[in-house]
């Protein structure tokens, strides 16, 4: 069994103790929760801005811009697949 099943499994008997479910409805548990993730998203948000901000540094793409890129390519395909649609079509319709 691989640690992160075992980890899961583990989670899963904890979370059904009595005692777990009443603390987890405190107010108190919760608020300290929400400020948790809150924390972890702001954390993760700042490792994202410093992470481009070395990749434009170092004149490297960033995710967001291989994303466009990306989004770019798939575009200029469709819009060339129907062209030549357009000219096979076409085409055989003149003739």
């Amino acid at each position: 069994m691989s640690v992160r099943k075992a980890l899961i499994e583990r989670g899963m008997k904890v979370l059904q103790d009595p005692r777990v479910a009443r603390m987890m409805q405190d107010p108190r548990v919760m608020k300290a929760m929400m400020r948790a993730l809150e924390l972890r998203a702001k954390l993760q948000a700042q490792y994202e801005q410093q992470v481009a901000r070395v990749a434009r540094t170092m004149n490297l793409a960033t995710q967001k811009e291989l994303q466009e890129l990306r989004r770019s390519l798939r575009k200029l395909e469709r819009a060339l697949d129907e062209a030549r649609t357009e000219r096979t079509t076409g085409g055989a319709a003149e003739r």
